[in-house]
């Protein structure tokens, strides 16, 4: 015979609220240390929410909270044959004389028991939605998601905010300036395993959310997918424990993981992805995969090539990479594939404002560098010199404002071999000694960083092999 199991009763302890109340009215000075950590919400009864929000608003406005002051406030929430309760109900709370050293004990307490609360709450909603089958709604996965997110703001807003003293801060500061200087590299962020750009930028930094912006063609993705391989690798190969690598988790909207992949084995291997999808590869070249593969088995480079995701959808997907493998740099390509998850959503400005906030929130939260791919307008076509500008910043001037550093990518080549004059011409002998010069040859240029300067890197770029790669030092700083 089956046994069903009683469900636990509602967590709550009144004795402990009452215990807390009188203190608070005893000694209104309390309220400086719990102020900024308790809210009414937390305490189970409603009549303790009301007594609590009331003597929190006289204390903020400098008044006293006690019995006296308090009467009218909870008779007029009281109404009815329980007015009289008021009076009884207060002095007994002032008359608990319960020690003042209690106070931050209780507070613990108290939001603990909201807490779960809360959670019994939220797997009712759970269950209830798991058994509703509407073809409109969430399927399981999407519930899953949403209710981790869920989980995620409880947590998120149960951790205290914290003030540091300056003295703390400058420690940190500098710590953080001597590991940079300990490392060969002087990079102090993930690096992108390119020389200049890591010159430029001290690396990618928790917390930052990196623009990374061009027009098609110009390769954003080839520069993300070898910013991400370059930092996963370092990461593999770390066995001194350096810190310049990072595992990567790569938010795919546009192209698959197998693209992806073929893209990597080409710049590792010299084999370019469309000779590999057309079967155009020579029988040399089979043991190079191989070894490649062997090399790189332990990569730890994840990647999510979901298309349409929603920034909601994104931060519970990367919050989950983060705790099962560690991750410590997010690349998303592209910003403007991503969703705010909102069906009636016409305003496509006010939507990407929200999503690159989302963005910035995520690489706080996470405290990891965000690199987020976006396109450029079309104005850029228009202008003689091609060079992007952050007016061209599509859509959306957020993007700037978020963003703790733009980079746009430029390639001149691009450019020019669509501007062949006449053979035979001497113009065409200008032509050719320029693009000579220009010859795989791609520039970034660095045109916000909000903790250092701005300016342009030089790199090569290999058409055939999407890959980047250092070029002879040459930076231009603004």
């Amino acid at each position: 015979m089956s046994v069903t199991p009683t469900l636990p009763q509602t967590p709550y302890n009144l004795e402990i609220e009452q215990s807390l109340l009188s203190i608070l009215l005893r000694n209104n000075s309390v309220f400086e240390d719990i102020g900024e950590t308790l809210h009414p919400e937390y305490f189970y009864t409603s009549l303790h929410q009301h007594i609590f929000k009331t003597l929190s608003h006289l204390i903020r406005k400098g008044q006293i909270a006690n019995p006296i002051t308090l009467k009218h406030y909870v008779e007029n929430y009281l109404q009815g044959d329980d007015v009289g309760l008021s009076d009884t109900y207060l002095a007994e709370l002032v008359g608990l004389l319960v020690p003042t050293r209690n106070a931050l004990y209780y507070v613990k307490v108290i939001y603990d028991l909201y807490l779960r609360r809360q959670l019994a709450s939220l797997g009712e909603d759970i269950s209830y939605a798991a058994g509703v089958m509407d073809v409109e709604g969430p399927d399981a996965i999407q519930q899953i998601e949403i209710a981790e997110n869920q989980l995620f703001q409880m947590h998120k807003e149960s951790a205290k905010s914290q003030v540091y003293s300056f003295a703390f801060a400058l420690t940190q500061a500098i710590e953080s300036a001597q590991l940079a200087y300990q490392r060969d590299s002087h990079v102090v962020g993930v690096s992108t395993g390119l020389l200049d750009l890591d010159k430029m930028l001290g690396g990618l930094h928790p917390s930052d959310l990196v623009i990374l912006a061009a027009r098609p063609a110009m390769g954003k993705t080839a520069l993300a997918t070898n910013i991400a391989f370059n930092a996963a690798r370092l990461k593999m190969r770390d066995t001194e424990n350096k810190g310049d690598g990072a595992g990567v988790g790569f938010f795919s909207l546009e192209m698959s993981a197998l693209q992806l992949a073929m893209r990597i084995i080409a710049q590792e291997t010299g084999v370019s992805s469309d000779r590999m999808r057309r079967g155009a590869i020579d029988k040399e070249a089979f043991p190079l995969f191989v070894d490649l593969s062997k090399e790189l088995a332990a990569l730890p480079l994840f990647i999510d090539d979901t298309p349409a995701l929603s920034v909601t959808s994104l931060l519970t997907r990367a919050r989950r990479l983060q705790r099962k493998e560690n991750i410590k740099l997010i690349v998303v390509d592209y910003l403007q594939l991503l969703t705010t998850g909102k069906s009636n959503s016409e305003n496509r400005v006010q939507e990407l404002s929200e999503i690159t906030r989302g963005l910035k929130q995520m690489a706080k939260t996470l405290n990891v560098p965000v690199l987020a791919l976006s396109q450029l307008s079309r104005a850029v076509e228009q202008r003689e010199d091609k060079r992007p500008m952050l007016a061209d910043l599509r859509e959306s001037g957020s993007i700037e404002q978020d963003a703790d550093v733009v980079m746009f990518i430029y390639r001149e080549e691009y450019y020019e071999a669509r501007n062949k004059p006449q053979e035979g011409s001497e113009k065409m002998i200008h032509w050719q000694r320029h693009m000579a010069e220009i010859y795989n040859s791609a520039e970034v240029i660095i045109a916000k960083q909000r903790h250092g300067p701005t300016g342009s890197v030089f790199l090569q770029f290999d058409g055939g092999r999407t890959k980047f790669s250092n070029a002879a030092s040459k930076t231009i700083n603004f």
